[in-house]
């Protein structure tokens, strides 16, 4: 059954949330039940979704646009985003646990899924441009208006904007054009006062069927990604794991809903 029907990490992920419906629940616990390895993994998902729940539930925030049903938009409802909020806090909590978050995931022999591509794409990009010298970008800083109009019509963003990040020491470089799921996708380049840089990734793909939070992290390169109707963000740089959460949370409040 699993070789016709391969069950990717998204199935796992998504069984261990409890968002299947039963035929994909079935088709999740006959691969379990094939491979052992794969069972404990998503029990020990479970187990953390748990203490997630747990400890941080009453911690979560919305922020204004979260109450807002915008009529024809995908907008996750509020008990949804506290979710996503409150599992924020838990991967930065329990950032390296092995097996959820980590690299391994990405040798798994499964169906490969816009979620799982997101953060080896997003650090393929972050790889090749942030040590370029003379053209990390397209389009630069001084033009930012102009670089968020055109990547928002590539991407069909009616509402692009270009996260500000300058209270936390980065500032815009500028941004480019680059495939995502080999479809469009913008990234956006920053720098700090020494010279480190982040990118922060956008991609579109309308067969997401998830909103979760999740991260990767490979060689010192960290990368934070979430998915949010059909919009998927990764942010990724070489830097502290506290300072990017904070980067990535200040980036997800600033993205339109």
């Amino acid at each position: 059954m699993s070789e016709m029907h391969p069950v990717a990490e998204a199935d796992l992920h998504a069984y261990a949330d409890g968002l299947l419906d039963e035929a994909g629940r079935k088709r999740v616990e006959a691969h379990l039940a094939e491979y052992p390895e794969a069972a404990r993994m998503v029990a020990d998902w479970q187990a953390q979704n748990d203490g997630l729940r747990n400890a941080f539930a009453s911690y979560a925030t919305t922020r204004p646009s979260d109450l807002q049903l915008v009529a024809g938009a995908k907008t996750a409802s509020p008990p949804r985003r506290l979710a996503m909020t409150a599992a924020a806090v838990l991967v930065f909590a329990l950032g390296g646990l092995a097996g959820h978050f980590g690299p391994s995931l990405f040798g798994k022999p499964m169906a490969r899924t816009a979620i799982e591509a997101l953060p080896q794409e997003a650090r393929n990009a972050y790889l090749i441009y942030a040590s370029e010298v003379r053209h990390p970008v397209e389009v630069f800083a001084d033009q930012e208006a102009h670089l968020a109009t055109w990547l928002g019509k590539r991407l069909a963003i009616d509402d692009m904007k270009v996260p500000n990040l300058q209270a936390l020491g980065f500032k815009l470089v500028g941004g480019r054009l680059l495939p995502v799921a080999d479809k469009p996708g913008a990234m956006f380049m920053y720098e700090n006062e020494t010279g480190q840089r982040i990118t922060v990734l956008v991609g579109r793909n309308e067969d997401n069927r998830e909103t979760s939070f999740r991260f990767a992290s490979a060689d010192n390169v960290e990368t934070f990604y979430w998915i949010d109707g059909a919009l998927g963000y990764a942010v990724t740089g070489d830097i502290p794991r506290n300072l990017l959460q904070q980067i990535a949370e200040e980036c997800y409040r600033q993205f339109p809903t």
